[in-house]
């Protein structure tokens, strides 16, 4: 992106992204943020804001990928939204994440940022954890650190667009990881209606216009609600159920009003 700014000399501002005009744009879709330095993320994302201000929309709102892209900050959403989250514990000096595995035992750590289950590792035993704590430190990271949660091999992830639950997959896999990046198969499940009001509610919590909900049921029955994606890939979801969700997505930006705003709903290819 481009931006031009200042007065005098009869500049006009600008926000150019490959020759498009954005300032001029009717609305813009913001479908990845990409990888590239802390300065170029918060360029990147302050330029959503500047659109947004400027009367484009933005879907989903800056705000709400400022939301769903930190896990800590979208876990605190969700569990002051009163939905059933992992036990969780996020800290930023090793000795502080050495103590929390004590208390929690079996663990998933997790990258602060990151999707399709890139990064994370599940630890068991106190020798791993010391290995995989002091790598950690070596980057300067944020531990991110969840209870394990036994749950057969299979999760759910329900995909929001407006105030609807647009379809929903059972995603399977031998191990622990159920991303369908990685490999995990999905087929299309009628979700039940406390799953589905969990899904809007976690949608709604973080201001998403739309966007994939995460939830696991462990094997006592209870379900938890474990991540909130702003910016979801969804062929999975699309191979699986036949929705065109693409479609259903414009729809929402055209037909409505958004529903996370410059402010959000108030509490996430």
């Amino acid at each position: 992106m481009a931006a031009r700014l200042g007065t005098g000399r009869g500049l006009r501002r600008s926000l150019d992204a490959d020759g498009e005009a954005l300032l001029e744009a009717t609305a813009v879709l913001a479908r990845i943020i990409p990888n590239g330095s802390l300065e170029q993320i918060i360029y990147r994302v302050d330029a959503l804001h500047w659109l947004e201000d400027g009367g484009v929309p933005v879907v989903n709102s800056p705000r709400a990928i400022e939301r769903c892209v930190d896990k800590f900050y979208t876990s605190a959403i969700l569990q002051d939204a009163g939905l059933p989250t992992p036990e969780t514990r996020v800290c930023e000096r090793p000795e502080d994440a050495a103590a929390a595995f004590r208390e929690l035992g079996d663990v998933i750590v997790k990258p602060l940022f990151g999707s399709m289950g890139l990064g994370m590792v599940r630890v068991a035993d106190p020798e791993t954890a010391f290995r995989v704590f002091r790598a950690l430190e070596a980057i300067r990271a944020v531990y991110y650190l969840q209870r394990t949660i036994e749950h057969g091999g299979r999760d759910v992830r329900a995909f929001v667009v407006g105030d609807r639950v647009l379809g929903a997959i059972e995603r399977s896999a031998p191990g622990w990881r159920t991303n369908v990046s990685r490999g995990a198969s999905a087929r299309a499940i009628e979700l039940p209606a406390e799953w589905a009001d969990y899904a809007l509610r976690a949608a709604r919590a973080v201001g998403a216009d739309y966007a994939g909900v995460d939830l696991i049921s462990a094997l006592d029955g209870t379900v938890h609600v474990i991540e909130v994606n702003a910016i979801p890939g969804w062929q999975g979801l699309q191979e699986a159920t036949g929705l065109d969700v693409a479609g259903a997505i414009v729809d929402q930006l055209v037909g409505e009003e958004p529903v996370g705003g410059g402010g959000g709903g108030g509490g996430g290819g």
